[in-house]
This record gives C-alpha cells, structure tokens and sequence, in this order.
C-alpha cells in the first residue's frame, strides 16, 4: 500500500458513520455490518485473550511495521455512540495529547538529546489537510478536515487554492527560523535556557490551534450572507470600478484646454489619458498579490484613497509634468477595482450567478470611458474650466473610500479566519490560536515568476492566449480611438458642443446594454450544458455570442465612417452604428475572457494579467495616432482600414470553436479536462462495444455446436 493510500485511511479512521449517509440512504449497508460484525469482540475480550496466550497488546511494533493508535478499538455499536456523544474537536486531540505526554517523558529521560524544535509532530492526529483556508498541498494528494465534506465547501477549497496558487504560490517555502535552526544543528550544541531554567515541555501540534469556519453554511464565509448583504456589496464594488473607468477618459474633453493652458501640443494634451491607462498595465502585478495575502479590503480602500488624491493633485497642477505624473499614479491606483473586483465575486457568489456578476461588472469597466466625455464636456464647457473634471472624478473617489472604508466587509476566507482568530486570542488570552494564512511566509522570488515570468511565457507560448489577447487589445485600442473619433464626427463635422457631442455614445452604451441582457439570458441554457457535462467546462461554449460580435463590431465600423465623414446624412445615423460596435465590443470581450478562464483554470490569473498588460499598452498608444489617422486618411477611410482590420480578425472566435480543442490538446498550461473527459468516454465505449461483440461471438458459437450436436444426434438415429 502507497503512502497516499495510508494518509487516505488514516484521514477516515474516527469518521462517523453518519457521514456516508448520503450513500445509504436506506441504512441497508449499516444493517449488513451489524449483522456480520456486531458480535465481534471487544478491546476488553482482545486484551483477555492475548494475556491468556502470554502476548502483550501494548508490545513496541517492529520497524517498519504499522504504526499503533492511541485509541482503543471499539465495537461499532460503542464507536457510533462515543462519536454521537463526544464533539467533533475530541476525535483529533485525545491521540494529540496522548502522543504529547508519550513524547514529553521521553524527552525528560533523554536528557541531551533534547529536540530541537519545541513543536511536537503528532504521529497519531488526524492529518487536518486543506480548510477554506489552507493553500499548500501535501504533494498531489488534497486532505481535507473532516467538516469539510460538503461539495460546496471543497468547491470554495479549491477556487481560493487555485486563486492563491495564481499570484502568490502555493509550493511551501521554508522559514527564516526553519533554515536558522537546521543550520545551527550541524554547527554548535544546543544552548542552556539560562538562570538554571529547565527546558519547558513541547508544545501540542499547532493544527489543533488553527481555526477553521463551521461548515460550509458558516454566516462569515462571504457565500453564506444575505441576497440584500451581497448586493450592497457589489453595488459598492461595481461604484468602484465605475469611478475609475470614468475617470481614465473625464479628462478627453478637456485634452485641447489642457494643452493650451500648458502651452504644448494636442498629443501631449493626449498623455493625460495615454499615461492613465498605461497605470493599468501595471497595477495588476502589485494589487493582486496583495490581495492574496492581506486581503480584498486593505488594497480596495488604499487604492480608491490614492485615485482621489492623486486626482486632486491633476486638478491643482501648475505645470504640464505634474498632469502627466498624477495621471500615470491615478490610474496605477484606479486598476485595483480592476484586479480584485472579480475576485471579489468569486469570494461572494456561487458558480451559478458568478457569471452575471462578472457580466455586471464587465458592463461597468466598458460604460466608465464612454460614460465620462459628455460630463466633462458640459463641464468644460460651463464656467467651471477642465479642472473640474478632475475635482469631480476625486469627489467619486473619495465617495467610494468612505464607502469602502466603514461598510464593506472582507470577503477573502482566509483573512476572514484571521480576524476570528484575532478575536479568540483577544478575549481567551491563548496566544496559539492563529489562522493557516498567518503561517505564510512570503518568497518574493516566487511573486516575480507568478505574476511577471509565467504571464509573459504564457502570452508568447500560448498561440490561444496570444491571438485572443491581440484581438483583444485591438478593440480595447478601438474604445479609446472612438474618444477621438466621436469628437472629430459630431464637433467638427456635426458642429455640436463638446457636451452634446458626447451624448452620441449613449448607442454605444445601449448596444452593451443589449449585449449584456443577451448574455443574461443565455446563462441558464449554459448552466444547464454545464451540469449535464458533470460540471467540467468546455471553453468552447462561451464562444457563440463573439462570433455574432465579431461581425456586428465590424459591421459597425464600417456604418460609423461612411455615414458620418460628410453630415450630409442625419445624425441618428452614425449615433445608431454605436448599436453594433457596442455590442461587439461587450460580447466579444466578456465571451474571449471567459474562454481564457476556462481553458487555463489554474494557470488562468497568469493568462489575463498577460492580457491585461498587453491590452492596457495598446489602450494607451491608439489615442496617440488617433488625430492624426482620422484628419490625414478622412474619417470614411480611417474608418474603413480599422474596419478592415477588424474584419480579418472576426473569424478568430469562429477558429476556436473549431479548432481549439486540438490546440488545448497540445498546450503545455492548459489541463483541458473536458479532453480527458471525452477520451474515457471513448475508452468505455470501445470497451462495451468489445465486450457485446465478444457476447455474440460466443453466443454465435455456442449455437453452431449446438446445431451440430443436433445433425450428429438426427445422422445417429437414421443410422
């Protein structure tokens, strides 16, 4: 037997016979046992008939032989009543302390050979394993406590395992005080005390010390509030990511008074926003970390502190190079929404309704920037000048910490088990009570290769999350082009005020309305695929709703240059294009992003922030050129050689459908296990088809012989 195999047994050896339950229903198993096994001898008539063949029960094993339990054996009768009787925490500190006190005595006599170590490794405690709060693996096998049976419960387990694993890593790292110990083994004695002092006796295991949530329905763990919490909540959260979007595109109306003011050129008028969300290309690689190991709150509420103030100090600015700095660190901070709003999700809401959170959440990021030119275009336009564009960006900021700082509520599990743990050492005064999470160490080493190293291998070795990731920021490109391309159509052309002008994107953001009501109610028709399918993903499902995308976004391309380069045609025209852009910019993004989740699962945080970055980099140089590509080519044809582009990117999400099976199947990052899936299906048919084919070979043949049984009988009777 594998050692695996003996972690397994030993896992289950107090488990109660009540938690099979839902695997007899009928009780006709338990039944069976009692009736073969209830007049098995007891501890007491094992020990009496060993003293009786001169053999003693409590001899030492020989080595390598089976290690002995503490506990006695029972009778399954008596077992089931102790357990029914005794609570939960008894099953696993009886062996503990018996193991302690076998331990301490053997110190004592020992004398100098005294452990180095003060902690205890009981030999006979029940491996405790993975909890919602536990990220490290003991090898490839996953332990759990036994209070966390419950398939919601090891689903939480494994979603915050993969989270963990995806920023900060999940391979254990071994301590400064570790190393320090292990080197002083080898190079000097071990020191007195000092003052005469006795050795004090070791410490119980520390995994009877960690605290854990009381089941899968515990009211702290962030799944387990109220509808009413949870939408508070996200309200506060999707506020958040608003705020900054809005505030990445408030200052494009302004960009011309900017660059008067300061005396420089349109384009370096543009960095204000360039630098914005060039900020977002590398907040993601310090928030998310941090997220991991502080929590959601900290980084949400520092973060939108940090967008208000360094907007205030764009508002204030008395020269060109404070705008450009406070923008670069506005948006650094503005990305944090950005990094761990979905995360947050993840941490409040069940597989069936993360979806649509997400989709909420996606609707937010994609409004932001077209939602901000009409506000700050009437803002410029009023007596207020451009730079209370920035004042009111801050105001929302500011609004969001003070709503973040004193009602959001942590939703990360395993900080949630800090601060219980925080509170039980506080008012027991036992200073052992601790968290798993506190007993992470970080190895920045290890935070460089997840969120830098992996990401940009993944990117350029990855012809799945290369492609989607350039299509992807071509469009991203796209969102912040129309910023320039609107102004020049409905200002320049149209002859509208800057703030009307901004009124036009409203098709825009009513074709991601439309696009976001689609995705809500597809979602059941997927849940429903993805139950039948035991709940393993195929990636390819997301795909139908970006292929429409695909060619609407293109489709509208080409509508919003040729209507709209002239003014000869009315101007609900081009606005109306905004209809297909706006749904093919939502549906393609939500569709493409969901595709990387679950096609990389695991290594799936590395694939976006490889997204992420890429996108966010294009983000920031297309209004760069924008001016001058729509002024130099006219906007029909500006419009058309992005139009054509957009075009021969559209069967991208058509290619994957087809083929991207078969490019999963040869990928190094992604575990496709709808794959393996599909080949044991496949194996157990060829099997079954073997089987029924040898069946009938064999029934075939036993009729031939009995047919010529039959003639050899008739030939002997006519004989």
């Amino acid at each position: 037997m594998q050692e695996s195999d003996l972690v397994v047994l030993r896992n289950e050896e107090n488990a109660s016979p009540d938690r099979f339950r839902q695997w007899d229903p009928n009780r006709q198993f338990r039944r069976e046992y009692y009736e073969r096994h209830g007049r098995d001898p007891t501890y007491e008539e094992i020990v009496r008939n060993a003293e009786e063949h001169g053999r003693s029960v409590n001899e030492e094993p020989v080595e390598g032989a089976t290690e002995q339990h503490a506990e006695p054996l029972a009778s399954p009768m008596s077992r089931k009543i102790e357990e029914e009787e005794a609570p939960l925490s008894r099953q696993t500190t009886s062996s503990s302390a018996s193991t302690s006190s076998f331990t301490s005595s053997r110190s004592v006599a020992q004398g100098a050979c005294l452990e180095e170590t003060r902690t205890v490794r009981s030999t006979n405690t029940r491996p405790r394993g993975f909890t919602d709060s536990t990220q490290q693996s003991c090898g490839t096998i996953l332990q759990r406590h036994p209070t966390e049976r419950h398939p919601v419960a090891l689903t939480r387990i494994e979603t915050h395992r993969s989270q963990h694993a995806g920023t900060v890593g999940a391979s254990p790292v071994p301590s400064h005080l570790s190393r320090t110990i292990t080197r002083r083994k080898t190079e000097k004695p071990l020191p007195s005390l000092g003052a005469g002092k006795p050795f004090p006796p070791p410490l119980p295991d520390r995994e009877e010390y960690v605290v854990e949530f009381d089941g899968h329905d515990d009211p702290l763990h962030a799944q387990n509030w109220t509808t009413k919490k949870k939408l508070s909540m996200g309200v506060m959260l999707a506020f958040d990511a608003l705020s900054t979007c809005m505030g990445s595109s408030i200052i494009s109306s302004a960009t011309g008074l900017v660059a008067a003011e300061f005396g420089v050129g349109r384009e370096v008028g543009t960095l204000g926003t360039s630098l914005f969300v060039f900020g977002y290309a590398f907040g993601p690689l310090m928030w998310a970390p941090i997220s991991e190991l502080y929590g959601r709150r900290p980084p949400l509420v520092i973060a939108a502190f940090g967008f208000s103030i360094f907007t205030i100090a764009v508002a204030v600015a008395k020269d060109i190079q404070t705008v450009m700095i406070c923008r670069f660190f506005s948006g650094l901070c503005g990305s944090s929404p950005l990094a761990i709003v979905v995360a947050a999700f993840a941490d409040m809401f069940s597989n069936e309704v993360r979806g649509l959170a997400v989709a909420v959440f996606s609707a937010t990021v994609f409004m932001g920037p077209i939602m901000a030119p009409f506000i700050s275009g009437f803002i410029t336009e009023s007596y207020l000048g451009w730079r209370w564009t920035m004042y009111v960006s801050s105001f929302m900021g500011f609004l969001t910490f003070g709503l973040l700082l004193f009602f959001f509520e942590e939703t990360y599990p395993p900080v949630v088990l800090i601060n219980k743990a925080a509170e039980l050492r506080r008012r027991t005064k036992n200073w052992g009570i601790h968290a798993k999470q506190e007993e992470i160490e970080v190895d920045f080493k290890e935070l460089i290769i997840k969120n830098v190293s992996r990401p940009m291998r993944i990117l350029f070795t990855e012809p799945i999350v290369l492609l989607i990731t350039m299509y992807m920021s071509f469009i991203y490109g796209l969102l912040y082009i129309f910023l320039t391309a609107y102004a020049l159509v409905f200002q320049g052309v149209y002859g509208w005020s800057s703030g009307v002008s901004g009124l036009a994107y409203f098709g825009m953001i009513t074709g991601e309305l439309i696009a976001f009501v689609v995705v809500v109610l597809t979602n059941p028709r997927y849940v429903k695929k993805l139950k039948a399918n035991n709940n393993i993903p195929v990636p390819e499902w997301r795909l139908p709703i970006s292929m429409i995308g695909a060619v609407l976004f293109s489709g509208g391309l080409f509508w919003f240059g040729w209507t709209g380069y002239s003014g000869n045609v009315h101007w609900i025209v081009p606005v109306l294009s905004g209809l297909f852009t706006g749904f093919g910019i939502f549906s393609i993004f939500l569709s493409l992003l969901n595709y990387i989740v679950d096609a990389y699962l695991m290594f799936a945080a590395s694939a976006i922030a490889a997204n992420t970055f890429m996108r966010s980099i294009f983000g920031g140089i297309f209004p760069l050129f924008a001016t001058q590509m729509f002024e130099g080519m006219g906007i029909q044809w500006a419009s058309t050689l992005i139009g054509c582009v957009a075009v021969l990117l559209a069967p991208m999400p058509i290619f994957f459908y087809l083929y991207g099976k078969k490019i999963r199947a040869k990928s190094k990052f992604a575990p496709a296990p709808d794959i393996a899936q599909d080949k044991k299906r496949d194996e157990e048919r060829v099997g079954s088809e073997e089987r029924v084919g040898s069946e009938e070979s064999s029934v075939n043949g036993n009729g031939s012989r009995e047919r010529e049984q039959a003639k050899e009988k008739e030939r002997n009777k006519h004989d």
